[in-house]
Formats: C-alpha cells, sequence, structure tokens
C-alpha cells in the first residue's frame, strides 16, 4: 500500500496537505468489521458483526463496558481498541473516586480525541487503527459518539462504521428521524436489522453478532446469544407476516418506497471492491 515518498512519516505533509498515515488509519476502520450505534432520548443500543479469523478459532470482543454509564464498540485494529477502552475506564474510575460523580460522556470523549490527536503529531508514533462509536447516559441525556483516528469526533443519532457500513447508514438514514421517540425494543430492532444489511445476504444469527443496551435505570449490558436470538426470531416472524400484504401494494405503482430487504442492493457497489479485515 505504499503510495509515494510522503507517506513513510505521520509528521510529513504531502504538497496536497494531506497526512497519508492518517489516512492508512481511518482505511484500517473501514476494513474492520462493522459497528452500528443508535440512540433515543433515554437509551444508547450498540451492535457490531463477530468475524472470526477461521472456522478454528472464537471471534474477537468488539464491544467494551467502560462504566454503568458508558460503553464502546469498535472498527478496525482490536488489540488498539482494548487500549484505549482500559483507559477511558481508567479515566471514569479516577473521576468517580475525586469528585463521587460519574464523568460526563461529553468530557470523557474530549479526551479520548485529544489522546489520539497526539498519535499524528508525534514522528514516533503511529495513529490509533481503530474507530470507536462511544455510547452513554449523563445528566443532559443519551449520546452517541464516534471518535475518528485523526482525533476528530461526531455526535450523531445513529452511525455505522466498519466493512460494508454503507448500507447500514443507508437504512438508519431512512429511519433516524423515528429514533429519538423509539422504545428500547424498537431501537433494538433497528440495530439488528442495520447489522443484518452489512451482510450481504447472509443469513442473521446471534453467534454473529453482539447487542449492548444502556439507558435510563439500565446500566450498560451485553444481551447474552439466546436473548439475541429470540429477538432476531421475533423480528423475523413480523417481516415474514407483512411480506405478503404488502406485495399488492408494491406492485400497485413505481413511487412505493423500496423494502428494507433491499437496502443491500442500492449500496452494493460503494463497497464492493472493499475486502474486510478480521481486525
Amino acid at each position: 500500500m505504499f503510495r509515494n515518498q510522503y507517506d513513510t512519516d505521520v509528521t510529513t505533509w504531502s504538497p496536497a496537505g494531506r497526512l497519508f498515515q492518517v489516512e492508512y488509519a481511518m482505511e484500517a476502520v473501514k476494513q474492520g468489521s462493522a459497528a452500528i450505534g443508535l440512540r433515543s432520548k433515554t437509551h444508547v443500543v450498540l451492535a457490531c458483526v463477530n468475524k472470526a479469523n477461521s472456522e478454528l478459532s472464537s471471534h474477537q470482543k468488539k464491544i467494551f463496558k467502560v462504566d454503568d454509564h458508558i460503553g464502546v464498540a469498535i472498527a478496525g485494529l482490536t488489540a488498539d481498541g482494548r487500549v484505549l477502552s482500559r483507559y477511558m475506564r481508567s479515566e471514569c474510575i479516577n473521576h468517580s473516586f475525586t469528585y463521587e460523580s460519574p464523568l460526563p460522556v461529553g468530557r470523557l470523549v474530549v479526551q479520548l480525541a485529544d489522546k489520539a490527536q497526539v498519535c499524528t503529531q508525534r514522528s514516533w508514533k503511529r495513529p490509533f487503527g481503530v474507530g470507536l462509536l462511544v455510547g452513554g447516559l449523563d445528566e443532559s441525556g443519551a449520546h452517541l459518539y464516534y471518535n475518528c483516528p485523526s482525533g476528530n469526533y461526531f455526535e450523531y443519532q445513529a452511525f455505522a462504521i466498519g466493512s460494508r457500513s454503507q448500507a447500514a447508514k443507508t437504512y438508519l438514514e431512512r429511519r433516524f428521524e423515528n429514533f429519538t421517540d423509539s422504545s428500547r425494543e424498537d431501537l433494538i430492532r433497528d440495530a439488528l436489522i442495520a447489522t443484518r444489511e452489512t451482510l450481504q445476504g447472509e443469513k442473521l444469527r446471534s453467534s454473529i453478532c453482539t447487542i449492548s443496551v444502556l439507558g435510563v435505570g439500565e446500566p450498560f449490558h451485553i444481551l447474552d446469544q439466546e436473548t439475541v436470538q429470540q429477538l432476531i426470531d421475533t423480528f423475523e416472524l413480523v417481516a415474514e407476516e407483512e411480506g405478503p400484504n404488502a406485495e399488492p401494494d408494491a406492485d400497485a405503482g413505481e413511487g412505493v418506497a423500496p423494502e428494507q430487504g433491499d437496502v443491500p442492493d442500492q449500496s452494493a457497489a460503494a463497497d464492493q471492491g472493499a475486502a474486510p479485515m478480521d481486525l
């Protein structure tokens, strides 16, 4: 992937004003397994796709608990994600010990972004090759942030990162206006459907996805596989019942909105050339 003489050092600018090492780190995020986040007024749901390196190995953990009110989902280099999640956990513990109150989500995200930015300005360091979706709940409500290897951070209503995430983004963009007032179950349902969009035809099973929930009166926790499989079966049954009833309407005119299952076909071209990395 060697491009030119300007990508051998993270502190070297190209004549076009680009830092290629930072861009390579962002490319590592795009090739990691997909991670998805959604939030409403009271809840945050994080989901990720579990990909094993081979049939003989288990998948690596992609969702980490930071505190009772904060959790993260990662895409990219898992080792870097573990280091950053441990740093976030330490910051939460220190703040809780000093001030006897939970660390605000926005402040932790800024500290994390500052830590990532330092690695883009030191010649003896490299950027973190991982993107983090940080979901949290504090006095101002539920939050969902995306931390980029470049040191930038953004707050979202819903977002997806990783391999073939464009299909999930397309679904989320069509539905995000309803997320603010969505219930816990509706958020989980949308997270599962968005996760399914990234699989490109592969059947969604509890063994290849992880779902975590955080809400008012509900500390951050990861749902077990049995619960996730029950939710998948329930939503698939509902979809099968709605499918036959929707077919006559679909034939009535061309202006009818496409079904949710059509989303991967619309965005497959965008991610066709991106081979997922089992990072």
